[in-house]
């Protein structure tokens, strides 16, 4: 399929003009990022990776009544996508205590949280993403309080639909990041951007070893045999 004009560049994709109204191809880029972009890296392979494994959850998303942006895989490193506008907040689920959860509230790492914990953040760049409460989305007017909950419940229900996923093939889901927009088809809000190990923080049931992005940041080691590992295990291949 024939690549139009470049519409948007982000850390990890690129989204391109289709020939299909309302359509766009995503190309998933190998560039690796963390901390806010501080700390980068260009790690051959891994947007091959993260498209195989993304299109094969939302695919199964979809097929479990989650709508969302995935039209079909084109290749090994691009996805025709709906478009959508971005909703300016990143929602994050936590089933365990990791990251930034246990730098601000200084929770031990591996705590397992007694329920899913839904947290938001603005989806801004230059201002870190900062940590937002629902009174700010209503305040200024990102979401009303029905799209805010029924995000939410979209939220809950991926939740338990990728810890059954990850359980059975012995990883742990302990949070993951997602993103919601307004199609522009029909203005629906939709599930879009992807779900991947850069996306998800994924341990190794039995050890505990890091299967994401976290092998890029804290310098684990090779962070293309974490997410070779998660793509074998989910018994996908590169095709």
């Amino acid at each position: 399929m024939k690549k139009g004009k470049k519409l948007y560049e982000g850390k990890a994709k690129i989204l391109y003009a289709s020939p299909e109204k309302n359509l766009a191809i995503q190309h998933f880029k190998d560039d690796a990022t963390a901390f806010n972009n501080q700390k980068k890296a260009t790690i051959e392979g891994k947007g091959i990776l993260n498209n195989r494994i993304s299109e094969h959850i939302l695919s199964n998303l979809n097929q479990i009544g989650i709508k969302n942006h995935l039209v079909k895989r084109i290749n090994m490193r691009e996805q025709l996508v709906k478009i959508v506008e971005i909703i300016p907040i990143e929602f994050i689920v936590r089933n365990i205590a990791s990251g930034s959860l246990t730098k601000r509230l200084g929770i031990e790492e591996g705590t397992i949280l007694s329920r899913p914990l839904i947290e938001y953040c603005l989806k801004n760049d230059d201002l870190g993403d900062p940590l937002i409460s629902r009174e700010h989305i209503l305040t200024f007017d990102w979401l009303n309080i029905m799209e805010l909950d029924w995000i939410s419940e979209e939220c809950r229900r991926i939740n338990d639909f990728l810890q059954g996923m990850f359980r059975g093939v012995g990883i742990k889901l302990v949070d993951f990041k997602v993103e919601f927009g307004r199609s522009l088809q029909d203005d629906n809000i939709i599930l879009a951007d992807e779900i991947s190990p850069d996306t998800c923080r994924l341990w190794d049931s039995a050890t505990e070893k890091k299967l994401d992005k976290d092998i890029f940041r804290k310098n684990l080691g090779n962070l293309i045999d974490g997410y070779q590992e998660v793509l074998t295990r989910l018994g996908l291949q590169i095709n």
